[in-house]
């Protein structure tokens, strides 16, 4: 899948496009995880997909990236979303520590070519001294194993960006999505499991407005 490019722009509103996605039209809580207040995320056993050991990622208390019953009765689908979810904070927690290389928990949960993408969105926000605040949940994550080996996935899941804000930096303008704007972002996520294990993004595509 081919991704668009990032919706943030120099003036305008948040559009918080996550990791590599962008808006079609312009331009991460699985129950009892974490919900991005600050403390760091559970790694290998809570991921379950391997025993590699997972990085800790850890984002500010002031932004809340929740995960709204991300569950699977398959365990492999589980594990798809797990490090779906922990790919989607390390870049958030790339944009709240100012790394536009994506530090390397992104890299951990990223293909190259998904890291690439991925430090483009960030760059949207970091070349323009930006950071995030303010709550971002993510919701009705529906994951799919593709091909018979099971190594590769997809996963859909809407995000509510109503309360989620941009700040900058130096002068602390705050700016968020302009009247008019439908806050609700509809994402498909492709996913390959590596050679560890680590369900990695390959690429993310987005489009406003699309949920349901």
């Amino acid at each position: 899948m081919t991704t668009t490019a990032a919706a943030l722009t120099a003036t305008a509103a948040l559009l918080l496009t996550a990791c590599g996605g962008g808006d079609d039209s312009s331009s991460g809580d699985i129950k009892g995880a974490d919900t991005g207040s600050g403390s760091p995320s559970a790694s290998a056993s809570a991921s379950g997909a391997s025993n590699v050991k997972r990085p800790e990622i850890t984002l500010p208390k002031n932004f809340e990236l929740t995960f709204q019953d991300w569950t699977s009765s398959d365990p492999v689908e589980q594990a798809v979303l797990n490090d779906a979810r922990e790919q989607l904070r390390a870049g958030y927690a790339a944009i709240t520590a100012n790394k536009p290389d994506g530090g390397a928990a992104l890299a951990f949960y990223d293909t190259d070519s998904g890291l690439s993408q991925d430090r483009r969105w960030i760059k949207t926000y970091t070349d323009k001294n930006l950071t995030v605040f303010g709550k971002l949940p993510a919701f009705d994550a529906k994951g799919a194993l593709l091909g018979d080996n099971k190594t590769r996935a997809v996963l859909n899941y809407c995000t509510d960006e109503s309360k989620a804000y941009t700040r900058d930096r130096k002068t602390s303008k705050v700016e968020g999505n302009p009247a008019g704007t439908n806050p609700h972002v509809f994402y498909t996520v492709t996913l390959r499991k590596n050679s560890e294990g680590v369900w990695q993004n390959v690429s993310t595509e987005s489009k406003r407005g699309g949920c349901q």
